[in-house]
């Protein structure tokens, strides 16, 4: 069963950076909430408690983290500790996040008024960092009751969208480089020049986590139809087993590959977007990519252990280690290719728990978007 996977996997989980605050561990507590709220089962809860305790010291800091760096990653595992407060009603949780909304406060922007990805990664906006910080900025603006800080997550979210949106291709670029500095970076319109899946499946997962946190109105029908969107051209891209290339729109590319931890993320994603309103169609090829997913790349290793496989490692956009990553084609096919990694298992246990949900959860059809009458066949191939 997956849950045992998933069991196994957390039981025998060690932090992805030797217990110091980072994303990756963020990618597991998100994997784990969802199971909780899916299932109601306490060891997920107990799991998440244990882990994310061991990352906040005698003093009630977060161990390794440093405000100063303003690492846009370093948000992510807050929306654990919003989660726990929220569970809980303990203001320890909360105080705990604190430092991660200062961080935020003046976190350094872009002229168009969006957060840089890094201090290190000056005047530019990833797709990764949108998922990193917004849906943490509007949760924690919520517990906190700051309302200003959610319009100003909204704002940051929809001038993003639009700088990154590459129109030929109906996608989404990795990157945007407002100052048009780095090398990476068009003259013209300052964007990377490949569509790499994971980033957008860190869009795409930011969508759906915003959309869930806003109440009924314009604002969150205007998201759900650029989500939908998006959901539509993702659909049409899949391969013929219903999962997503490591270069989404380059079949063509000898080297290219099904890659598993963008097809869990748009595996969630749909399968969410349906949950809180969009079509139907787009939950049944969500839950078509999850069980392709878990059927093909979810085998035994060389010691009889099930794992997850064909997970790329990490991706990104300028100097890193001493080598400078130009986001082409064949850059983000020369990427380690690494089984089990947290950023494909913490996503499949999100897109599991929806596919949970969506068995327990009936949206009226009044409430639904139209489905386009291509998607519907689309979502049968």
């Amino acid at each position: 069963m997956l849950q045992d996977y998933f069991e196994s996997y957390v039981r025998d989980y060690e932090y992805y950076k030797g217990g110091a605050w980072c994303y990756e561990d963020g990618c597991l507590y998100r994997g784990l909430i969802a199971l909780y709220e899916a299932t109601g089962s306490r060891r997920w809860l107990d799991h998440l408690i244990r882990l994310v305790s061991g990352q906040i010291d005698a003093q009630g800091r977060l161990v390794g983290y440093e405000i100063n760096e303003f690492n846009i990653d370093n948000i992510l595992p807050g929306r654990a500790l919003v989660f726990l407060h929220r569970h809980t009603g303990e203001s320890r949780w909360l105080d705990a996040a604190a430092p991660l909304a200062r961080q935020l406060e003046t976190h350094p922007r872009t002229g168009s008024d969006v957060y840089w990805h890094k201090l290190r990664y000056p005047h530019q906006i990833w797709l990764d960092g949108l998922y990193m910080a917004l849906p943490f900025k509007v949760e924690y603006a919520r517990a906190a009751s700051k309302p200003q800080a959610i319009d100003e997550a909204l704002r940051q979210f929809t001038t993003a969208l639009d700088l990154t949106y590459d129109r030929q291709a109906d996608l989404y670029r990795h990157g945007y480089d407002e100052a048009r500095q780095q090398p990476w970076a068009d003259a013209e319109s300052g964007l990377s020049p490949a569509h790499w899946a994971r980033s957008i499946g860190w869009l795409a997962m930011a969508f759906v986590d915003i959309i869930e946190n806003l109440p009924a109105g314009t604002t969150r029908r205007e998201l759900t139809d650029r989500a939908a969107a998006l959901a539509s051209r993702l659909i049409a891209l899949r391969t013929a087993d219903h999962r997503w290339l490591q270069v989404i729109d380059r079949p063509d590319e000898a080297l290219n590959y099904p890659e598993s931890s963008a097809t869990a993320m748009f595996s969630y994603f749909l399968q969410k977007l349906a949950r809180l309103g969009g079509p139907t169609a787009f939950s049944e090829a969500g839950r078509a990519s999850l069980q392709s997913l878990t059927s093909q790349e979810l085998r035994p290793d060389a010691d009889g252990r099930a794992r997850l496989h064909n997970i790329c490692c990490v991706a990104g956009l300028g100097g890193f280690n001493g080598r400078y990553r130009d986001g082409t084609v064949g850059y983000y096919l020369s990427e380690e290719i690494r089984p089990d990694d947290i950023k494909g298992v913490g996503p499949m246990m999100m897109a599991y728990a929806e596919t949970l949900l969506d068995t327990q959860t009936v949206m009226p059809q009044s409430a639904r978007l139209e489905a386009p009458a291509e998607l519907s066949a689309a979502a049968k191939r």
